[in-house]
């Protein structure tokens, strides 16, 4: 890739796409707004950074992308296109016109219940259908969050996956960390999950929940559950440390609302909500009677027979004795 990139780009893009202008760049590409000829739609290019493309499978990349363009859900920014240029890659998304939860963040410091209530729900139903399709998103944080029109979606679904998976069998130790940092294939340090910062092969969807609990910590009381001068101690916090409890911080927070974001930053994914789809349970204005309709889902076929069997029973009783 020559030095000037946007000029590489606008050459080696010309018959497909208008490069517009060049938007904050993220920790591991360089960003651009353009216009796709064909569909005469704004659509945003992510460049990924050469030396980090150098150690990845263009194909693997390609493969993953595709598989991650397939999730079509409203509060999630689809994945159009990934290809390869000049010794890089990149992929396309729509242009999501509005702000991103971090921009609404610092404004709005620490959040409304109700707003913070609204995006929590709305995240959680991404990842919920994402995590059904067997996509895991890896990077939850709050500059992948963006509000537009006023409900929030969740960018870059299956890029930290794809990244990690078309990682070269050639890559070097010394090139790993340099990816990690970038929050890559380990995700972001002020959001990772533990068995993520761990190098879990293992981890699943629960480590999206760990993250989700750290922005909704945020957003409640205005600061990250753990902060620290590098991001290495940043993540041994989230391996080591017990969080301040949220009420400490954010007196006026719901009980039920502080217990659901402390159980998402358990340490073992076995102590988390199971899915997703709890937290948006949880986070419905009927939450009271949540947990008896769920216990009566999980009951016997037989126990509301029996149920209305004694509740007869007792008032042909009651009948009885009033006769007497």
């Amino acid at each position: 890739m020559t030095a000037d990139l946007r000029a590489t780009l606008e050459q080696a893009l010309a018959a497909d796409y208008v490069l517009l202008d060049e938007l904050p760049r993220g920790g591991m590409s360089r960003v651009f707004l353009a216009k796709e000829k064909a569909l005469h739609r704004q659509v945003v290019l992510k460049v990924l950074d050469p030396e980090l493309a150098a150690t990845l499978s263009a194909e693997r990349f390609k493969r993953e992308i595709a598989l991650a363009a397939r999730l079509q859900h409203p509060h999630i920014v689809p994945l159009l296109h990934a290809g390869q240029l000049e010794g890089t890659l990149f992929y396309s998304m729509p242009f999501v016109e509005g702000e991103s939860l971090r921009e609404l963040m610092a404004r709005e410091r620490p959040m409304s219940l109700e707003r913070v209530t609204q995006i929590l729900t709305e995240v959680a139903g991404a990842l919920d259908f994402a995590h059904e399709q067997g996509v895991v998103h890896r990077d939850i944080k709050p500059e992948n969050v963006m509000l537009f029109h006023g409900q929030a979606v969740v960018l870059d679904f299956g890029i930290a996956k794809a990244l990690s998976n078309a990682t070269s069998a050639t890559t070097s130790t010394a090139t790993a960390p340099r990816i990690t940092l970038q929050g890559t294939s380990l995700g972001t340090p002020t959001y990772i999950a533990p068995e993520q910062a761990a190098g879990d092969p293992a981890l699943d969807h629960r480590a999206d929940l760990y993250s989700i609990g750290c922005v909704a910590y945020e957003m409640l009381t205005g600061h990250p559950p753990f902060r620290g001068k590098t991001p290495q101690a940043v993540m041994i916090a989230h391996a080591r440390e017990a969080p301040e409890p949220v009420t400490k911080r954010r007196p006026d927070t719901p009980a039920p609302l502080a217990r659901l974001v402390m159980r998402c930053l358990a340490k073992s994914p076995d102590e988390r909500p199971r899915r997703a789809r709890e937290l948006m349970d949880a986070l419905r204005p009927d939450q009271a009677h949540t947990g008896f309709r769920a216990a009566l889902e999980r009951a016997p076929w037989w126990l509301p027979w029996v149920l209305a069997a004694v509740s007869t029973a007792v008032a042909i009783g009651v009948a009885l004795a009033r006769r007497v």
